[in-house]
């Protein structure tokens, strides 16, 4: 290691490089580390894993809750960390994430592996000591769900990677619900249930528009392999099915009359939004409008309707 400080992703002319994501020979930037946590991946799953520890019964010490909002976070950096160490030679196919760190060579692939142990292992060391072992042991294995069964198993390997990998990302609520309570009840589960059921709709919105990326990096994804038509019509059904889903916590109780009407109206556009997609079929040169905007809303979605859950919680308890 010599005393040159590397340019981060953001800094480096991206047109004018081309380096092997092993061949990296200068010391990595902090900031090339932070983006292998994949920062906005990690909002998401930060926010409704605070979410389900808020709307949880019962109570928690501030310290306690804040350490197993962290645990989450660097669990969740750490997932994604060994997703590129895993997909480096892949990365550098596509021009989604053709600009991460290693295929930019910014750093060691070894650098980016034990960073993601690194980060994997206290978050559930410290969950476990801090917290809860329950919650620990539901940390660990969605760390194993994502680095190895989604990313190494079933995404190079099947169109359904989504579909089943789509669980690695609905474990925060119901970690953070364990968190306070202990326990895993119906209410957990059917928030990790609603967030398994979005998941399809939401990525294969996105794989539309950048399918040929995937084509040329050899992933199977459902555009890719079934086709578009197939795609759109599966993007439709999960729609549908996510609806009864979302309301299902007030169905059963668990919730209050500001989460049921969020669930339904939010699911209401959500489905909206997905007819055009479903139904039409692109052409040469199309923008993929409808695409992006269903993409884009399905973010908003899970933001607004955990929101949702949580001021249940705390307005009409």
């Amino acid at each position: 290691m010599n005393a040159i400080t590397a340019p981060s992703s953001q800094e480096v002319d991206q047109t004018a490089i081309a380096v092997s994501p092993v061949a990296a020979s200068m010391p990595a930037d902090w900031r090339d580390f932070f983006a292998l946590t994949k920062p906005k991946v990690m909002r998401l799953v930060v926010f409704t894993g605070l979410c389900g520890l808020l709307a949880a019964p019962g109570s928690i010490h501030p310290v306690i809750g804040f350490t197993a909002i962290l645990c989450i976070a660097l669990a969740a950096g750490g997932a994604g960390a060994l997703n590129q160490w895993w997909e480096a030679d892949i990365d550098t196919k596509m021009k989604r994430t053709a600009s991460r760190p290693l295929p930019m060579g910014l750093m060691r692939r070894e650098d980016a592996r034990d960073f993601g142990l690194l980060l994997s292992g206290g978050s559930v060391m410290i969950m476990g000591l801090a917290v809860h072992w329950l919650a620990a042991a539901v940390l660990a294995f969605s760390i194993f769900f994502y680095a190895v069964i989604y990313t190494m198993w079933l995404k190079p390997r099947t169109p359904q990677n989504i579909v089943i990998g789509g669980a690695s990302g609905a474990f925060p609520p119901l970690i953070g619900w364990i968190a306070v309570t202990g326990e895993i009840t119906a209410m957990p589960a059917l928030l990790f249930a609603i967030i398994f059921m979005w998941t399809p709709p939401h990525f294969w919105a996105l794989a539309l528009w950048v399918k040929i990326d995937y084509a040329e990096a050899g992933i199977p994804m459902m555009p890719v392999v079934a086709g578009e038509v197939s795609t759109r019509r599966q993007i439709l059904l999960y729609s549908i099915l996510l609806w009864p889903l979302s309301a299902a916590p007030w169905f059963i109780g668990g919730t209050g009359l500001i989460y049921g009407f969020a669930a339904l109206a939010l699911s209401a556009i959500f489905l909206g939004l997905s007819v055009p997609v479903g139904l039409r079929r692109a052409s040469e040169g199309d923008t993929m409008k409808p695409e992006k905007r269903l993409f884009a809303y399905s973010i908003f979605y899970l933001f607004a309707l955990f929101s949702a859950l949580v001021a249940d919680r705390w307005i009409l308890p």
